[in-house]
């Protein structure tokens, strides 16, 4: 089936105390959007990329794009208020197939997560990248806390994974506070999120703490 990816880049700098939104910081001179398009273009050379960005963005973009990807064709997608508006966005270029919807600032995904995703959306209609707890948990109760069973529980992360016209009817809806990620708006129109085997390397970049672990990751692949 032919297979598309979403990476939605409407982030900003704030959290990471940049001047600039956190997917175009650099990371060893390069940006980590483009390192993000470069793992699914890894994965398929002929995956198509929507890139969903706010329109004040698209000019640092297009400079980007002719440094490190001037041969490679990105359709851009005008960003929205929300996420939700932003992937239904991204969904209107796209008629067919198999679509991952992924953060930009996610660079360290693998070529195996984003294929076992892939593979479950086909098999499914859904495949989401998830990783189990870590850390103990405890519920929120009145003034108190209340510990949980933390193997009830995943951590998820993108890429999430649908057949087209099933996110794309998923998204018709109208939008409402419960849509925390894609999963929940798929969810929402009565389709089931299946889980996929994350990678706890597959970090969202949002704090400086992030960047640091995501520059010794990129240091040890390049080691290799």
């Amino acid at each position: 089936m032919r297979k598309s990816v979403i990476i939605v880049a409407g982030g900003s700098g704030t959290r990471m105390g940049l001047a600039i939104p956190k997917q175009f910081a650099s990371i060893h001179g390069k940006p980590i959007l483009v390192y993000t398009i470069e793992a699914f273009l890894n994965y398929d050379p002929n995956i198509t990329v929507v890139l969903v960005l706010p329109e004040v963005h698209i000019p640092t973009w297009q400079e980007i794009k002719r440094e490190f990807l001037p041969n490679q064709n990105v359709l851009i997608a005008q960003g929205g208020s929300s996420r939700f508006q932003s992937v239904k966005s991204g969904l209107a270029s796209i008629s067919e197939g198999l679509v991952a919807i992924h953060d930009a600032v996610r660079p360290m995904v693998s070529n195996q997560v984003i294929a076992d995703c892939f593979e479950m959306a086909e098999q499914t209609g859904s495949g989401v990248a998830m990783v189990s707890l870590k850390d103990s948990i405890r519920k929120k109760v009145t003034d108190l806390t209340q510990s949980v069973n933390r193997s009830d529980y995943f951590i998820v992360q993108t890429p999430q994974t649908f057949r087209v016209e099933l996110i794309k009817k998923a998204f018709e809806v109208e939008e409402n506070e419960s849509f925390t990620d894609d999963a929940s708006v798929y969810e929402y129109s009565g389709g089931s999120v299946h889980q996929v085997t994350g990678d706890y390397k597959n970090i969202k970049i949002t704090t400086p703490e992030d960047l640091i672990l995501a520059e010794a990751f990129l240091n040890k692949k390049a080691s290799k």
